[in-house]
């Protein structure tokens, strides 16, 4: 049932709402409401006819359910001793997330190109969500032109708006369309999504950009990589010189006082942490405090002690791991971009693992869910390496 053609459209559109509708959704209460009816009830709904495909998967991605599987179990479990307010919300997060991941399959039904042609048309949205911000923002609202930009719909923030507008650029840099006409649009998309990111003035997304940007010849060997990547390094040193005042005029904004602090914090409850969904405040030497750790990898450490955090590198190293494997596939290799950005992006501000569907899922289970599909996206390295292995007088 899951194969038949409503049931893929169906998918589609959750797929493209979860992407488009962060930013033009009215209301994030809308955008969750619009994922419960697109994404969550059909996945749940069509999961049984798509128990062959899931199985696939999970023989595929061994490593990396089981891995998931354990820290959904260590949450839980962390759930007795959790300060939370509402410990069944925190239950049903993780059933969402599970969902999620396993949506990809579903919809991808053995063809990785499907999800990723829909994120090639997400990707467009995004950059049109990118120009809207910018024209809104200084053009109709007359704000400085050194002021933070601020997007449309959950886009608002600052940082978190520029965290998914700076991963759409990575996924649409590495997946160009192949008609010509498209690619003039294309091109158009990302000059105004990199604008957007700059010009939100998040430095830990500039930086994760640049040195994603740069390092694109490390596994994606073509001439285009290598142009890419010394044109950010020119960009790069121009936009500093410009830009260097804004840039810097924040200082260090309290992150090294933060992690040092998150730090002694996880001493505190280095094994079992403080619990799944409980509140936490990060004080700081001179009084100030922040809600958060700014850090997702200590923000989990923090909830689900050490052994949640190692679960959590654990997984995270083998989305790496398989899609370095496949390098040399389209979902290989924007893979590897979309969790170097992650990766970096992760270390400034991002501080939700668990919670409900939000930009900070753009950097951390979406990456996740695209790994579930490297079992198949293996299948186009086979041939590859079999036919190397042919001797040349045959």
């Amino acid at each position: 049932m899951y194969s038949k053609r409503w049931a893929q459209v169906l998918l589609s559109a959750g797929l493209l709402w979860f992407l488009l509708a962060i930013a033009f959704a009215p209301a994030n209460k809308i955008y969750q409401q619009g994922l419960v009816a697109l994404l969550w009830v059909p996945c749940i709904a069509l999961a049984w006819s798509a128990r062959a495909r899931l199985g696939e998967a999970w023989r595929g991605q061994r490593v990396l359910f089981v891995l998931l599987a354990l820290l959904a179990v260590w949450a839980t479990v962390s759930l007795a001793w959790s300060h939370a307010e509402e410990p069944s919300r925190e239950l049903k997060r993780i059933l969402y997330i599970a969902f999620f991941v396993l949506f990809f399959p579903i919809l991808a039904d053995a063809e990785p190109e499907r999800v990723m042609r829909l994120m090639r048309w997400a990707g467009a949205g995004l950059g049109l969500a990118a120009l809207v911000s910018i024209i809104k923002f200084f053009g109709l609202e007359h704000n400085a032109w050194h002021a933070r930009v601020q997007g449309i719909g959950e886009l608002s923030h600052p940082i978190l708006g520029a965290y998914v507008i700076g991963v759409s650029v990575i996924w649409t840099l590495l997946w160009p369309p192949r008609s010509r006409p498209l690619q003039a649009v294309w091109v158009l998309v990302l000059m105004t999504s990199s604008a957007f990111v700059v010009m939100s003035q998040s430095r830990g997304a500039v930086l994760a950009f640049f040195f994603t940007v740069v390092a694109l010849p490390v596994w994606w060997r073509h001439r285009r990589a290598f142009y890419l990547s010394a044109a950010a390094v020119m960009v790069a040193v121009i936009g500093f010189i410009v830009l260097e005042p804004l840039m810097m005029a924040r200082g260090s904004s309290y992150r090294p006082e933060i992690f040092t602090a998150a730090l002694k914090m996880i001493e505190l409850h280095p094994l079992a942490g403080l619990g799944l969904g409980s509140e936490y405040n990060v004080v700081v030497a001179d009084g100030v405090r922040f809600d958060h750790s700014h850090n997702l990898f200590t923000h989990i450490a923090i909830e689900l002690g050490l052994p949640g955090m190692l679960l959590w590198v654990g997984i995270w190293l083998t989305v790496l791991w398989q899609a370095w494997r496949v390098r040399e596939t389209d979902l290989g290799r924007g893979l590897i971009g979309i969790w170097l950005f992650s990766t970096l992006a992760m270390q400034f501000d991002a501080a939700s693992l668990t919670g409900s569907p939000r930009a900070e899922w753009f950097i951390s289970w979406l990456p996740i869910g695209l790994a579930s599909l490297l079992a198949w996206a293996r299948r186009e390295v086979a041939p590859a390496v079999i036919k190397s292995r042919v001797p040349l007088n045959q």
